[in-house]
Parts: C-alpha cells; sequence; structure tokens
C-alpha cells in the first residue's frame, strides 16, 4: 500500500473586503501519496497558487480566510495547528518554489546566507555545518560551491531559479510546491530545470504540487493531473487519463489549444469567452456561460463530482450522477 502523505478534502478560501468577496477556492479535493507528483493546471485567476497557500499556511489575513474543508499532511490537520508548529513544519517538511526567482532571494544576502538560513531555522547544528550543507546543495543544484559567497545580481535568471530550488530543497521537504517554477525562463533552461526537479524529486523521495497552465511540463513531471477551473477542480485523474481520455469540454478545449506542429493552421483554436469574475460567480456550472454543450440544468444546479474510473474524476453534468 502506498503511503498518502497529504489529503486536501472540500478546501474553500475567501477574500473579504469591505466592497467584495472573492471565491478564490471552492471545495477542492485531492490526494498525494509519497513520492508522488500532481499537476495543478488551468488559467491564470483559476485558483492555483491560492490553494497552495492554503496547504503552506500563507494565505494572507486579511483579506484571505481558510472557510471550510482540511488539509491533512502527514496525519495532522494543518488548518488546526498553532502557528508555532506551521512555521517548523514549513521550509522544513513542506517546501514552497515561488514563481519569480527575481523577487524571491533576498539582494543583501549571498546565496550561501539564504541557503544556511533555512537550514539553521529547521535543524540544531553549527553556522559551518549549516555553511557546508548550504555548499553541498549549490553542487547538488549544478552551481559550482565556490560561488557560495556570490549574491543574487551576479546570477542569471536560470541560476537564481537553481537557487531557489536548493533553498526548498535544502532541508530535505517530504513535499515540494512549485508554483509555476519555469514561466520565467527560456525553453533551454526550462528543460534543464525541469530535468534537474525530476532527479532531485527521485533522489530525495519527494512529493510533488507542480503549479502551471504549460501541458507540456505537466507531461514530463506529474503523475496526476488536477484542472482547475474558477476555484474548482473540474477533472482529476491520472496523467494517462487525462491525457489520452480526457472529458470536460474545458480539458478539451485546453488540449485544443496547443499548437500542433504537424498542421499548418492560421491561427490557434481558442475557448470561447472568457474567465468569470471571481467575486461573482455564474450559479451552476461555472463553465457553463463559454460551454457549447451547456443545458438548462447546467446553469442552476450544483455540478456532481462524477466518478468515470477508479482514478478519473469529472465535475459535468454529462456524466450521470455516481458521486465520487
Amino acid at each position: 500500500m502506498a503511503e498518502k502523505i497529504l489529503d486536501v478534502q472540500n478546501l474553500e478560501i475567501r477574500y473579504v473586503t469591505d466592497e467584495e468577496t472573492v471565491y478564490a477556492v471552492n471545495d477542492v479535493s485531492f490526494t498525494l501519496e509519497k513520492g508522488e507528483s500532481i499537476g495543478l493546471v488551468g488559467e491564470t485567476g483559476a485558483g492555483k497558487t491560492t490553494t497552495a497557500l492554503g496547504i503552506m499556511g500563507l494565505v494572507p489575513d486579511p483579506p484571505g480566510e481558510i472557510v471550510g474543508g482540511s488539509i491533512f499532511f502527514d496525519g495532522e490537520d494543518l488548518l488546526k495547528l498553532p502557528e508555532k508548529q506551521m512555521r517548523a513544519i514549513r521550509g522544513g517538511k513542506i517546501s514552497m518554489i515561488f514563481q519569480d526567482p527575481m523577487t524571491s532571494l533576498n539582494p543583501v544576502m549571498t546565496v550561501g546566507e539564504q541557503i544556511a538560513e533555512v537550514v539553521l531555522l529547521h535543524n540544531k547544528i553549527s553556522k559551518a555545518e549549516a555553511r557546508k550543507r548550504a555548499m553541498e546543495m549549490l553542487e547538488q543544484v549544478g552551481i559550482p560551491a565556490a560561488r557560495c559567497d556570490d549574491y543574487p545580481h551576479q546570477f542569471s535568471g536560470g541560476m537564481k531559479q537553481r537557487v531557489v530550488i536548493a533553498i526548498a530543497l535544502a532541508c530535505s521537504p517530504e513535499l515540494l510546491i512549485a508554483d509555476e517554477p519555469t514561466t520565467a525562463l527560456d525553453v533551454t533552461i526550462q528543460a534543464q530545470v525541469l530535468e534537474l526537479m525530476r532527479k532531485l524529486q527521485a533522489e530525495y523521495n519527494t512529493s510533488l504540487i507542480l503549479i502551471t497552465h504549460d501541458l507540456g511540463v505537466v507531461a514530463k513531471v506529474c503523475d496526476k493531473v488536477a484542472v482547475v477551473y474558477a476555484g474548482e477542480i473540474i477533472e482529476y485523474g491520472t496523467l494517462e487519463d487525462i491525457y489520452t481520455d480526457k472529458r470536460h469540454v474545458y480539458t478539451v478545449g485546453l488540449f485544443e489549444s496547443l499548437p500542433d506542429i504537424e498542421k499548418e493552421t492560421a491561427s490557434l483554436k481558442v475557448i470561447p469567452g472568457a474567465v468569470p469574475d471571481p467575486a461573482n460567480l455564474p450559479k451552476g456550472c461555472k463553465f457553463h456561460p463559454r460551454c457549447t454543450e451547456a443545458t438548462d440544468a447546467c446553469r442552476d444546479e450544483p455540478i456532481p463530482f462524477v466518478k468515470i474510473s477508479e482514478t478519473h474524476s469529472v465535475r459535468c453534468n454529462r456524466f450521470g450522477s455516481a458521486e465520487v
């Protein structure tokens, strides 16, 4: 039996201001096993990063608020832990690679100091040992240890991202959350960083949540895929389920919008309409204003999460009512 490391159930997160309430994450559920990787895929503003911040306990409060659900990590509900315990877990057992390495690193600290800071925070070791660990981590991500005393501005974008990965993996976390870790990189460096992440994940047996809108990146790295739309998971399954047997109209649209090098087309196919305002979501299916197969039932009634197979589920009226 595989060991379940993360179990997110019915997670709901809101951003409440005097003017409006933003429904950022709505009834999100997924699980992750030891050493397994899942990709959260969807358009900008779908709620992917907010879900990750909820797991890390970093939803800004105010205006952010987790209003429902549970996040079990190693058998403990993170939402019920005091902040002191969360600080011990954050960076130690759960780490996050943030989207932009340019803003993730402190410009007035050397990269070695920044890696060593994390190690010292979560381990009872000397500064010399922490520095040694920092140099080892730089070597692990393909940067010479001699550059330990260099500052972030002395590195290229790809090298900065490697430093951020080194910081995230410095304490050998059980769970790594990568928020679009290759968005700011060119294609060649992107491939190198992805290969590095796969290698280190296998070496440390780390579980991975990869947040992205790049389906090619997901295919290279992930075991499972959750397609996110308007704060909901609308399709969930193994990599094979989603890539060879996609069911939701939105998922099909995402794949059809990819360029095909074997076909000559004047323009890419797009999904009609726009992502709804999270402060004013449609009733019923959140996707129905853009869906070519929507019925009256889609416009008013709550949409069940239907199980198509043991590993594949979809939130759509077209597949009956055998709820997960």
